[in-house]
């Protein structure tokens, strides 16, 4: 462990009290929001307010008891007007909030939206007209929010498996692949999961679980022997991102896209890819079938599993708003590439890169958030070829928070929080030490790309999305770079930004 890991490690655990302390206040904040949203707050309102026949009499109606003379009640008038969306927002508290980003180590492009959560137009920007630039992972913010539009937060993948007796001899069984991102080989451990800061931690269907199922089916149905195949067709086209660098496969960046996989396409207790993450499934099922007493005849071959084929056994995967919230918390590359793929088949009808990327123009579109010169090739931000402008991510964040959508709210409890969870655990502690806690935020990073992408809270309760980015950053001054870019969102939180 290098000297800067053991300075961060004990750094962090100096902060347990005040992250406990800071989560709670943002947990108190949030919750408001969501109860004052869902309706939660207006029922409690009812009841105390006795717009409720149940409800207890408000206390002004009850009677005094005898003998004793109270002065009548009088309400209070208004104190002030809540101010609007597009008024609450100070454009010189901004700016002097974000001098961090005039730092010459983010280079000489930098862009930058900030405008009310809930309410429209910009309070701030440092952005040219229809400027874009490179948003690496907080593209992700953009994928999670059309996947949980189009599909639904209770979503969930199914890996099945299908028998055919047709034409005599030894069944054939496939093993169908439904596009599961977390599939994994076998049941997880007690204490397993995501190393790190990872806060939610989705249950995972497994092969193993689904092997067994599929035994026990079988002997029911005196089945003993089953030749195997396996399909994965539900995702079609390239299973690797044209756009994306050469080398992402070779250098295990991230995986071939599967609608079959076992561990996100990785070897076991590992972070090395495999070549096939499909025919590896297949494998690692085959094992488990016939440890559960079925008898497998030769090795597994690509088939396309026949309609008329029954099924035998399946195993689902968790709801997608919690595979939503830890895909944003630990920037999960894989996921986001496969939730791409049913985002093209549940609007285009086609499981490929260039179906998902249609789609996600059309679904935005739809919610009066047009592209313009903004271009997304994949789900995850590796390729470095997409382009967004600032604007867009924070109109996606507001779609996620807005009360005609509820079920995109894990698109805002799945952003890290600044300074103690997920990919921001180890960051923002050198701005203002009012910042972490306030600010939570997608982070994006690429060799001479940093961008955060979120929701900031300040110090006068003014809930603000923001985009922020700089894709000219040269190699020496990366880390720097990501400094002052953390000092800027954290300031955000930190400032008193109300007009």
């Amino acid at each position: 462990m290098g000297e800067r890991e053991r300075v961060g490690r004990a750094r962090g655990r100096s902060k347990v009290v005040a992250a406990v302390l800071a989560g709670a206040l943002l947990m108190l904040v949030v919750a408001g929001g969501v109860a004052w949203r869902t309706g939660w707050a207006d029922d409690w309102w009812d009841r105390i307010s006795g717009d409720d026949p149940a409800a207890t009499a408000d206390p002004a109606a009850v009677a005094a008891p005898p003998g004793l003379d109270l002065p009548a009640v009088v309400r209070p008038a208004v104190g002030a007007q809540p101010a609007d969306g597009r008024s609450g927002l100070s454009p010189a508290a901004l700016e002097q909030a974000l001098v961090a980003l005039s730092d010459p180590d983010l280079g000489g492009h930098v862009l930058a939206a900030v405008g009310p959560l809930d309410g429209t137009g910009l309070a701030y920007t440092a952005a040219e007209g229809t400027a874009t630039a490179i948003p690496a992972s907080t593209t992700k913010v953009v994928t999670a929010t059309v996947a949980l539009f189009l599909l639904g937060p209770d979503h969930t993948f199914d890996t099945t498996t299908v028998l055919d007796t047709a034409g005599g001899g030894t069944p054939r069984l496939v093993l169908v692949g439904g596009g599961d991102p977390l599939l994994a080989r076998a049941p997880a451990a007690a204490g397993d999961g995501d190393a790190g800061s990872a806060t939610i931690q989705p249950p995972r269907a497994d092969v193993r679980t689904l092997a067994r199922r599929t035994a026990r089916a079988l002997r029911a149905d005196g089945v003993t022997e089953v030749r195997l195949g396996y399909d994965d067709t539900l995702f079609s086209g390239p299973a690797v991102n044209p756009t994306w660098e050469s080398d992402y496969i070779s250098t295990d960046v991230v995986s071939p896209i599967s609608a079959l996989w076992v561990d996100q396409g990785r070897e076991a207790d590992s972070f090395e890819r495999v070549a096939d993450p499909s025919a590896t499934a297949a494998r690692v099922f085959r094992s488990a079938l016939a440890k559960a007493g079925i008898a497998v005849v030769g090795a597994p071959t690509v088939v396309a599993a026949p309609a008329r084929a029954s099924e035998v056994a399946r195993v689902s995967s968790a709801p997608l708003s919690q595979i939503v919230q830890r895909l944003l918390e630990v920037s999960d590359n894989e996921a986001s590439e496969v939730l791409l793929r049913h985002i093209g088949i549940a609007d285009q009808g086609a499981g490929t890169f260039v179906a998902g990327q249609a789609a996600v123009e059309r679904v935005l579109a739809a919610n009066g958030i047009p592209m313009g010169g903004s271009v997304l090739y994949d789900g995850s931000g590796l390729s470095r070829a997409n382009r967004l402008a600032p604007s867009v991510l924070v109109d996606v964040l507001r779609l996620a928070a807005s009360d005609d959508h509820p079920g995109l709210r894990a698109v805002l409890t799945g952003l890290p929080v600044a300074g103690f969870t997920g990919s921001l655990a180890e960051r923002m502690d050198e701005g203002p030490a009012a910042g972490p806690g306030r600010v939570r935020a997608k982070t994006g990073t690429l060799s001479n790309v940093s961008s955060l992408a979120g929701i900031a809270l300040d110090r006068d309760g003014h809930l603000m999305a923001f985009a922020l980015m700089a894709d000219r950053i040269r190699d020496p001054k990366e880390t720097l770079a990501r400094t002052a870019m953390d000092n800027a969102a954290s300031s955000l939180g930190a400032c008193s930004c109300g007009r």
